[in-house]
C-alpha cells in the first residue's frame, strides 16, 4: 500500500529529473557556451572555442579514444575536419571523458590518436567536463556546427552508418559543412547523436 501511495511522487521525481537533465541542451540558433574556456591541446598549447573559430564557421566535436562508435567514425571525422579546416571552418575536437574510468582516454593516448589520424586541428581536454555539460553533449561522437555568425546550425551524428562506410546514404555532417561554407541553409539541422555516453568527471 505504501508503495502505491509513493508511486505518483516517484513519477513526478522522474519527470523532474528528465526535464532537468535537458536544461543545458543547445537549440538550433544558440551560441557556443564556455567559448572562452582554455583547454589543453595535444601539442600542450592552450586553446578555446573562440580561438578555434573559423571565418566561415566552427565545428565542435565531442569525442574520445575509448568508444567503439568513435573509433568507427574516427577516420571520417579526421578527413572532414582536415578538409573543411582548409575551407574556412574552425575545427575543435574535445575529449570530456574521465580518464580514471578508462586509461585509453588519457592525454598521451590522445596525442597518439592525433598522430595516427593525421589531425590538422586541435584535440583538447575538457578537464572538468563542464564544456560538455554546458553544450548538453551526452555522446561520443557528437557534433555541433556553428555558422560564421556563431549560431548553431547543425547538431547530431556524423552520418547514417558508423560501421559500414560504403553503405552510408546520408552524410549529415558533410552536407551541413558544405551548406555553411556556401552560406546556404543546412538541409538537416538535427539528428540523433549515436555513440557511447560521455564519462563525465566529478563536478
Amino acid at each position: 500500500m505504501n508503495t502505491l501511495k509513493q508511486l505518483p511522487l516517484m513519477i513526478v521525481g522522474l519527470l523532474i529529473l528528465t526535464l532537468s537533465s535537458n536544461v543545458l541542451a543547445l537549440d538550433i540558433g544558440d551560441k557556443a557556451p564556455k567559448a572562452n574556456v582554455e583547454m589543453k591541446n595535444v601539442d600542450r598549447s592552450m586553446i578555446s572555442i573562440a580561438d578555434a573559430r573559423g571565418e566561415n564557421g566552427t565545428l565542435v566535436i565531442f569525442t574520445c579514444n575509448s568508444c567503439p562508435w568513435t573509433q568507427a567514425w574516427s577516420e571520417r571525422i579526421a578527413r572532414l575536419g582536415n578538409e573543411f579546416r582548409e575551407r574556412g571552418i574552425g575545427v575543435l575536437a574535445i575529449n570530456s571523458n574521465d580518464p580514471s574510468r578508462d586509461a585509453s582516454d588519457g592525454f598521451e593516448r590522445m596525442q597518439q590518436e592525433a598522430r595516427d589520424l593525421g589531425l590538422q586541428f586541435p584535440y583538447v581536454v575538457d578537464a572538468t567536463s563542464n564544456v560538455a555539460r554546458a553544450f548538453g553533449a551526452s555522446r561520443t561522437p557528437e557534433a555541433f556546427l556553428f555558422n560564421k555568425e556563431g549560431d548553431l546550425v547543425y547538431h547530431g551524428t556524423i552520418d547514417d552508418n558508423a560501421h559500414n562506410p560504403e553503405q552510408v546514404k546520408e552524410q549529415y555532417l558533410r552536407s551541413a559543412l558544405e551548406a555553411v561554407v556556401q552560406n546556404a541553409d543546412v538541409p538537416v539541422k538535427e539528428t540523433k547523436a549515436i555513440g557511447c555516453g560521455i564519462k563525465f568527471r566529478s563536478s
